[in-house]
């Protein structure tokens, strides 16, 4: 059995530390080097000196990340970007060609969206919104022969709705297209789409994967070796790629990817149990309460049910307005996945793009990206804000 085989078969925060990178046979460096140069001497015209001839090609600090990504997810080849969009860009250009046609979530983060609908669409891709879900919406909303991709993300971003990855596989795959599952809410640790039937797993790792708040980037991972060569090509053509101080950055946070995520999940909860209780708080959406319709769902494909919180207040969009900006320990931002908690309006803020659309969010929506601080300090800002 060679290492790499070893390491698959290890258990989660083993391959998060160790996957990827081979301690340096010189010095004995046990974390990868930042490989701050652009190119690299070459032994003779042609003789590459480890595959490496130019950093938008490849890059050492960039490979270690990528090894390590693709072993969280249980895959045979990961791909770093300089952001969540450019592996969706990436990802469009390889698999879609003009005339055809993506199934995308109705629900669907707001730069997905805009990246269908005002990018792709130009180019001439089409695409048609359905409830992640919903199987038979998904299916209905296929047009076989013409459909390339069934886009999803589980759980989605804000509304936390929760999509059978093994059912839409099934789907997809009768139709002839690909599943894609955007898994930047439930990171590697607490979901492996490619092991329940999804074709490409793609994550923005500015979030958990990165999980600091201090580093861009986005990451794609397959299985099939045929799909995997169509994207190195437009990774490389296209040139959307990281530097190696960021590679550097996602690959730290990703060593300590499992125990953030048991404290993120830990604080959720409580979180959730708090709002759950409060007069002011109309509907709380959460994934791991019984009565959110993809609970069982959620329980069967994912190990715990994630650090986002969504919850509507009782006096609309002006309250939760005020909530957001009365918060203090909860910074008012974008993003998410990061250790520090982040509070945000979507109607204003991540989702504008979407406003006056199907996929409008709810006015009196508030968003909670749920980090590790100290869970009483948590519920005692949220007690505050919401007056």
């Amino acid at each position: 059995m060679s290492e790499q085989q070893h390491r698959n078969k290890s258990g989660f925060e083993t391959r998060a530390i160790h996957a990827g990178y081979e301690p340096d046979p010189m010095t004995g460096a046990v974390i990868p080097p930042i490989y701050a140069t652009s190119t690299y001497k070459q032994d003779g015209v042609g003789g590459l000196r480890g595959g490496y001839e130019y950093s938008r090609s490849a890059n050492p600090t960039r490979t270690a990340l990528e090894g390590a990504i693709a072993a969280l997810e249980e895959g045979e080849k990961g791909f770093a970007f300089a952001s969540g969009l450019a592996a969706e860009d990436a990802l469009i250009r390889s698999m879609c060609r003009p005339g055809d046609h993506v199934v995308i979530p109705d629900d669907a983060y707001g730069g997905t969206f805009r990246l269908f609908d005002k990018v792709a669409k130009v180019w001439g891709v089409d695409h048609s919104p359905a409830a992640v879900s919903d199987v038979d919406a998904v299916r209905a909303a296929i047009k076989p022969g013409v459909t390339k991709l069934v886009w999803i993300e589980t759980p989605t971003n804000p509304l936390l709705n929760i999509g059978d990855i093994e059912a839409l596989a099934a789907v997809a795959h009768e139709a002839g297209a690909k599943l894609v599952v955007d898994n930047t809410f439930a990171s590697p640790y607490l979901q492996q789409p490619l092991t329940l039937g999804a074709d490409v797993v793609m994550h923005s790792t500015t979030k958990y994967c990165g999980g600091h708040s201090d580093v861009v980037g986005g990451a794609v991972v397959v299985r099939d070796l045929d799909l995997a060569e169509q994207i190195t090509f437009h990774q490389n053509a296209m040139g959307a790629v990281p530097g190696p101080f960021d590679a550097f950055l996602t690959h730290r946070g990703l060593k300590t990817l499992g125990v953030r995520m048991d404290r993120h999940c830990d604080n959720a909860e409580k979180v959730v149990e708090f709002l759950s209780s409060h007069a002011a708080v109309s509907q709380v959406i959460y994934p791991g309460l019984p009565e959110h319709p993809g609970h069982a769902l959620a329980a069967r494909q994912m190990k715990r049910f994630g650090g986002m919180v969504s919850f509507r207040v009782t006096g609309g969009e002006q309250h939760a307005l005020a909530v957001c900006e009365k918060a203090e320990v909860f910074t008012l931002g974008e993003s998410l996945g990061g250790v520090e908690s982040l509070i945000e309006h979507p109607g204003r803020m991540t989702h504008a793009s979407v406003a006056g659309t199907d996929l409008e969010v709810p006015p009196d929506l508030i968003r909670l990206s749920v980090g590790i601080e100290t869970a009483d300090d948590l519920i005692a800002d949220l007690d505050r804000a919401l007056g």
